[in-house]
């Protein structure tokens, strides 16, 4: 088990401490409960015996001083598979629990709950046993709120009020280029900066650390011993912000700012959770929530920095059935690939033409040795690669660095023949190329573009289209093509997004605007065959291009962004999309990173839909917009709704599944441990959380489903733990990234 657990003795800062290589991470030694001998109530016993198990199953009952135990987590774990393996039930209203389908291992079960502290633990369980487990109330508040997702502790955090925006805040003269840029030398000057609303601080506050790791996980919200001989926490937290490879980018910023004010918030911050303060409880798992079965493996090495995990085709989730599932090290530049059946991993080396030419996403300097590291460089991302689905054959699209970005195709360049060039030349702009790789001979194609390449939207036509997006372009590529011999040029297009300054229906270059600012997600709309994308910033907008029947000439876009500060939109304030998918009814959803809301977009209702050149036109349809605050605290301060959550990425499921019925729409809960279901009819959340190890930071959620004939047991979603720094999680260093398969049963106690 991890290293949080807990007993009555726990006090709230360990003896040891470890600040780790990201400026952030501290590893904790808390005396467990494990510690304390399990002891079976007879009764307790009765009650589990009645719970029907299989030999593939390990049921019982929980109970503590209070009686049987609702809503809590039982978790199995064991190193004796080829990866440690965990199974996670929650148990229903009397305290029964059942954990379904487990391979032959001994396992260590104990139990987590919210108003608990962990209970003792049950060693060497087989499946097949009846145990009545027994659960330990929490001695205190405090103590309870060990156990509380990231997102709870962030909502502690104080930020300015409205009536002191805008601010003009003063920008020290910081060292880097920030983030994807590698470097950690460059001088950028003193400067001063205009913050015109709260909503710009908080986004800054979540952006800079959100995509990373979670804001408000004991790594983040407490300060290292090794750092007390300092004066005070302000400079302890200036100290620990410059330690590691990204010490540079974390000043850097927060410096946005004004770094002394922004530190002065966060002494605060730590200072209160010092002296005793602590967030509400969360509510423990209620409803079909208590259906969920969570099964995670460990997947990478403890420095992997798993980006994205995709198991099967978007537009046939069928596709793969239960076959690998492929997951993108963006630090390592390996391609992992897990057998859930076998539970085994292994990882594969993606081949590069230029690598010794490639920019490292990280800097390879640091300014302070890492407290944990040392002076070793553990971060070295030239690939910087992502995983992007499975397609119809089940080969795994990828989108990765494995060229230099000097060094484009001749037909990407200005005076090449290409027809795309010629209209919209895009010259060095690719910073990834893309590839595929085949399962079936276990080997790449590398498929170079002109255009730059992140995340994909599949396009269910002829020639199984797949969309990307960049800044101001939305690219794609044809496999069909590829797979009739055809070459990179004949089998790939593109579009510029572009503000259509005169009307006349197509893009002029002295004339017509880019839109500006980076894609981020994209997605394909599989009612009207368009493609939308969001950018994000605060606000950010969501682009929608359609793509017409002779592109590039038959181009067209549009943006919108979401209600902000819009005064013909009382009571909505969104901003900062990041996620962006289409719904089966042509509905855009888009995780509203920054206020922390789900949104929908329904193009359909606005009353004015043409680009225009005047970008305060992109306010135009705020009626389209449908805000929903995803569950859990605002941030200390805040009154606009929304939730102290980040949402890194969002996600429809069209085809069921999960099990809680087509066009579910869902969000990454990356800071709450939790994937955050929207039920379309009743508009009410469904939490699926991850309780253990804490720090289940994610990205991406997709679902496939293996067996259309196996209920339950074919079908379920693929999730990763893809925090940057694996050393966040829950047991500090040497601790793995896990993928997750989330599945719902039809009652907490279904085999």
């Amino acid at each position: 088990m991890g290293e949080l657990k807990m007993g009555k003795q726990w006090i709230r800062r360990a003896t040891t401490f470890v600040l780790l290589a990201s400026g952030f991470a501290l590893a904790f030694s808390i005396s467990p409960s494990s510690a304390l001998p399990q002891k079976t109530d007879s009764s307790a016993q009765t009650l589990a015996n009645r719970v029907s198990v299989d030999g593939d199953d390990i049921g019982g009952v929980v109970t503590s001083a209070k009686g049987p135990e609702a809503g809590v987590w039982v978790i199995a774990e064991t190193n004796d598979l080829p990866t440690k393996y965990r199974k996670i039930v929650v148990t229903d209203d009397q305290g029964r629990y059942l954990i379904p389908q487990l391979p032959p291992a001994n396992y260590k079960v104990w139990v987590r709950g919210y108003g608990l502290v962990d209970g003792p633990t049950v060693s060497q369980v087989r499946p097949g046993r009846k145990l009545a487990l027994t659960a330990v109330i929490a001695p205190s508040a405090v103590v309870a709120a060990q156990y509380y997702p990231a997102n709870y502790w962030l909502s502690l955090m104080k930020v300015p009020p409205k009536n002191e925006f805008p601010m003009t805040v003063n920008i020290p003269a910081t060292r880097g280029g920030g983030i994807g840029s590698g470097d950690a030398t460059t001088m950028q000057p003193a400067s001063t900066r205009v913050l015109t609303t709260q909503a710009e601080w908080v986004a800054t506050i979540k952006q800079c650390n959100g995509v990373c790791h979670q804001m408000g996980s004991r790594a983040t919200r407490e300060i290292s011993p090794l750092l007390f001989n300092l004066d005070n926490s302000k400079e302890e937290w200036n100290e620990r912000l410059r330690f590691g490879q990204l010490g540079s980018v974390h000043v850097r910023s927060l410096s946005a700012l004004g770094l002394d004010q922004a530190l002065s918030y966060f002494a605060d911050w730590s200072d209160r959770i010092a002296k005793g303060e602590a967030p509400l409880a969360p509510p423990r798992p209620s409803g079909v929530e208590r259906n969920l079965v969570v099964t995670l493996w460990d997947i990478g090495t403890p420095i992997t920095f798993m980006h994205d995990l995709y198991t099967t085709d978007e537009r046939d989730p069928t596709v793969n059935g239960y076959g690998p599932i492929y997951g993108s090290d963006f630090n390592l530049n390996t391609l992992m690939i897990l057998d859930a059946k076998r539970n085994t991993v292994q990882s594969v080396q993606l081949p590069f033409r230029d690598p010794d030419e490639l920019r490292h996403f990280s800097p390879q300097t640091m300014e302070k040795p890492s407290l944990f590291y040392g002076d070793e460089i553990i971060w070295d991302e030239r690939s910087a690669s992502h995983v992007k689905n499975v397609d119809s054959k089940g080969r795994a699209w990828l989108a990765y660095a494995w060229r230099a970005q000097n060094k484009p195709p001749a037909f990407c360049n200005e005076g090449s023949s290409n027809k795309f060039t010629q209209y919209f030349p895009l010259g060095n702009v690719s910073q990834r190329q893309l590839a595929y790789y085949d399962p079936a001979t276990k080997k790449f194609k590398l498929i170079d573009t002109c255009y730059n390449n992140r995340h994909a939207g599949f396009a269910d036509d002829r020639d199984q289209t797949v969309y990307w997006a960049g800044s101001g372009v939305v690219g794609w590529i044809k496999p069909r093509i590829l797979d009739e011999g055809g070459s990179d040029e004949a089998a790939q297009g593109w579009c510029p997004a572009y503000y259509d300054v005169n009307g006349d229906g197509k893009y002029e270059k002295n004339v017509d605007r880019i839109i500006p600012g980076n894609a981020y997600y994209v997605t394909y709309n599989p009612v009207d065959k368009s493609v939308w994308y969001a950018v994000d910033n605060t606000p950010g907008k969501i682009v929608r291009v359609d793509i017409g029947s002779n592109p590039p000439e038959t181009c067209h876009s549009e943006a919108y962004e979401p209600p902000y500060y819009n005064p013909k939109a009382p009571g909505k304030l969104g901003y900062l999309p990041r996620g962006i998918d289409a719904d089966g009814n042509g509905l855009i959803w888009t995780g509203l990173a920054g206020s922390g809301q789900l949104a929908s977009f329904d193009r359909d209702k606005c009353a004015v839909k043409t680009s225009s050149a005047n970008e305060e036109d992109l306010q135009r349809c705020t009626e389209g917009w449908t805000l929903y605050d995803v569950p859990g605290p605002q941030v200390k301060g805040v009154t606009d709704g929304g939730s102290a959550d980040f949402l890194y990425g969002n996600w429809v499921d069209r085809f069921d599944t999960l099990g809680l019925g087509k066009n579910v729409s869902m969000a990454t809960g990356t800071g709450s441990d939790a994937m955050l279901a929207l039920m379309p009819d009743t508009k009410t959340w469904v939490v699926l959380r991850v309780p253990y190890p804490q720090g289940f930071n994610a990205r991406n959620l997709s679902g496939r489903i293996d067996d259309p004939a196996a209920g339950w047991k074919g079908r379920g979603l693929w999730v990763g733990n893809e925090i940057r720094n694996p050393w966040h999680i829950e047991g500090g260093k040497g601790t793995y990234p896990q993928a997750a398969h989330f599945q719902m049963r039809p009652d907490p106690l279904a085999k």
